[in-house]
């Protein structure tokens, strides 16, 4: 029942995911969460970084969509000048927001990965319509709402389940 909740990948951050061999893999889009997967949450613009990071996906040829549970002024605030779209309010883990974000890179699960820092969102939603999920180490989990911290005490249970199923190893990444 818990393996719903396991990533196919574990990074600390979306610099270190391998694009290059997720693209040799068939992979054609990513499908990212932005407050604490992308940025802080209280972050309104990306980093320099993180802007060489989207050219670098731009550059291989992937397609991007932010789908986030936040509100249309802070997604639209940060996508917009970065010219790439997005989903707001998307309601993860529900079905909906990802179906969208597939329709919108015309694209199957199968060549798509989720990125985000959460299982009870990001990597629950994902699994749910076979996308090949990405767990990154929240940025900023000071910066968390309440809706937010409820999930992380959720994902404490979860991760102590796997861990007894011996499915989720902490060496890893925590």
């Amino acid at each position: 029942m818990f393996e719903r909740f396991l990533p196919k990948l574990r990074v600390n951050s979306v610099f270190d995911i391998d694009l290059e061999s997720l693209y040799a893999q068939g992979y054609r889009g990513i499908i990212t969460d932005l407050d604490n997967t992308l940025v802080g949450a209280k972050a309104p613009l990306a980093t320099p970084e993180l802007v060489e990071w989207f050219e670098k996906v731009k550059k291989f040829g992937f397609k991007l969509v932010i789908v986030s549970n936040n509100n249309l002024d802070r997604v639209s605030k940060f996508a917009t000048p970065l010219n790439i779209e997005f989903v707001h309010a998307a309601r993860k883990p529900l079905g909906p927001a990802f179906r969208r974000a597939l329709s919108m890179m015309g694209l199957a699960p199968k060549e798509v990965i989720v990125v985000g820092d959460q299982l009870m969102t990001d990597v629950y939603g994902g699994n749910r319509l076979g996308l090949f999920t990405v767990l990154v180490l929240p940025i900023a989990s000071s910066d968390e709402g309440l809706g937010t911290r409820f999930n992380r005490r959720l994902e404490r249970i979860v991760k102590h389940r796997l861990h007894k199923s011996g499915l989720w190893l902490e060496e890893e990444n925590k």
